[in-house]
């Protein structure tokens, strides 16, 4: 069967038939699956069967793989380079509502774009359900090249060589969860990014922002909040967003250079919700900067 790319939002999103990713993919299915993803920032492949090895896997084909942040935790899955996106426990037993995990994984609710909090930040991010809740629990994308394009002529020229300071601790600390060690933030420092990217594989102008973006460098920081608070209200408008609803065997594809994300609330006291997460890193990335 031919790959099948099919547009699913005006602006961006496409759900691709025809491909079994748990196969040995060629060369050339990979160069057209990234074409697809410079074209539409975020694939959706429904009835995928991955298990962890696979899923691994196929990462790599698209790139060195970033490590989560698993501070604190007995590991859940088999392999150290996947995120546990669950509210799960090392037993597989649902976590306690004032779990620190728990509590830090709150802050996945808020728009974001994975690991721009590090130096080498996330490009491709791979999310593969194996179990949903019932109700909720879903994942919205917003396309920040299209909230570029639709800001004013002199908003961007405003904004175009602005850069803006990222922390971990700041996109949790928004939530009032403040508890990490000296040594978990000594790890992970505050970094550095432009506001404005060109994507290095569709080359169209991005916004590049999210709950990790503290303020901005040089201004004032209420002026920079304030600034940052406002695009996010722009990017985010419903014109810019679609809600992917899981189901069980979908692997959602995202470009984390010019899309935020956020997770969707659900009962998870009462509910499993196991996805598992491979994410590449981002070589292509413009040089640091320095405050």
């Amino acid at each position: 069967m031919a790959i099948e790319v099919r547009q699913v939002h005006p602006q961006f999103v496409a759900k691709v038939t025809g491909v079994e990713l748990s196969t040995t993919l060629t060369a050339e299915t990979v160069a057209a699956l990234n074409d697809a993803i410079n074209r539409y920032a975020v694939l959706i492949f429904p009835d995928q069967r991955l298990d962890d090895d696979r899923l691994l896997a196929l990462g790599r084909l698209f790139g060195d793989v970033e490590p989560p942040r698993n501070h604190r935790v007995e590991l859940r899955l088999k392999h150290a380079e996947l995120a546990d996106i669950s509210n799960l426990d090392s037993r597989n037993q649902l976590r306690a509502r004032d779990d620190h995990r728990r509590l830090d994984s709150l802050g996945n609710r808020l728009w974001h774009s994975d690991a721009s909090f590090r130096e080498v930040p996330g490009a491709l991010s791979m999310l593969f359900a194996h179990v949903v809740p019932p109700v909720g629990g879903e994942t919205e994308f917003a396309d920040l090249r299209a909230a570029y394009d639709a800001l004013p002529a002199d908003m961007q020229a405003r904004i175009d060589d602005l850069v803006a300071e990222h922390s971990i601790f700041y996109s949790r600390g928004q939530l009032g969860h403040t508890e990490y060690t000296e040594a978990e933030r000594a790890a992970l420092p505050s970094v550095f990014h432009p506001l404005v990217r060109i994507h290095p594989g569709s080359k169209r102008k991005t916004l590049y922002m999210g709950a990790h973006a503290s303020h901005i460098v040089g201004w004032r920081m209420p002026e920079g909040r304030l600034l940052l608070r406002d695009l996010m209200e722009h990017a985010t408008q419903r014109e810019f967003v679609h809600r992917h609803e899981w189901r069980v065997g979908d692997l959602v594809i995202w470009d984390n250079r010019c899309t935020l994300h956020r997770g969707r609330p659900y009962d998870d006291a009462t509910h499993p919700r196991d996805l598992r997460r491979v994410t590449t890193k981002d070589y292509a990335r413009v040089p640091e900067h320095v405050a």
